[in-house]
């Protein structure tokens, strides 16, 4: 028996969190100590969640430099 189509996604609904929640955003801004004892805990900003991809570039700046001396030590 096969799966309704509306159910095959159920696994795919759950996306990644742009924004924390606000107990997450009371903990940023602690860490960040912008956060006192008597700030109230509505209106608080939106923290994005960002997250920096840094290895791919790194990998393939090695393997640039890799290639650089494999095409040195070839040549003399």
């Amino acid at each position: 028996m096969s799966i309704h189509p509306s159910l095959k996604g159920l696994g795919k609904l759950s996306s990644k969190k742009s924004i924390l929640k606000r107990g997450e955003r009371i903990k940023w801004l602690m860490s960040k100590k912008m956060w006192s004892d008597e700030s109230p805990i509505f209106g608080l900003p939106k923290i994005k969640v960002v997250k920096i991809k840094v290895a791919k570039k790194e990998k393939k700046e090695e393997k640039k430099e890799e290639a650089a001396t494999e095409t040195k030590e070839s040549t003399s």
